[in-house]
């Protein structure tokens, strides 16, 4: 069974960081990789930042390119998505999920990808 915990949201001020933290058991990030999405209100969810398993090769949307950075730490199993730079249009719902399979074929960046979520955490920012 699969499980996904984010932690680390929050209230910020625009300007200012948060590190965001997803703590998996059941799939290994190494193997699998992994994805940040996120969700305003009234919008759909998008993609905001992944990596591939093997090799870490890493993909970012261009709304956070150069100010959010997607990490990993193997022997925790827990990837990371550190935002800087906090913009109120960062507000939304941030989930983490992981691909149903290791293929290097799959699109990162779309949500069919991923059969694995986990439950949100709010970041809020504001001007």
């Amino acid at each position: 069974q699969v499980q996904l915990v984010e932690s680390g949201g929050g209230l910020v001020q625009v300007g200012g960081s948060l590190r965001l933290s997803c703590a998996a058991s059941g799939r290994t990030f190494s193997s699998y990789g992994m994805g940040w999405f996120r969700q305003a209100p009234g919008k759909e969810r998008e993609f905001v930042a992944a990596f591939r398993g093997s090799g870490g090769i890493t993909f970012y949307a261009d709304s956070v390119k150069g100010r959010f950075t997607i990490s990993r730490d193997s022997a925790k199993n827990t990837v990371y998505l550190q935002m800087n730079s906090l913009k109120p249009e960062d507000t939304a719902v941030y989930y983490c999920a992981v691909p149903q399979t290791t293929s290097w074929l799959v699109d990162l960046k779309a949500r069919r990808t991923y059969d694995q979520w986990g439950q949100g955490t709010q970041v809020t920012v504001s001007s």
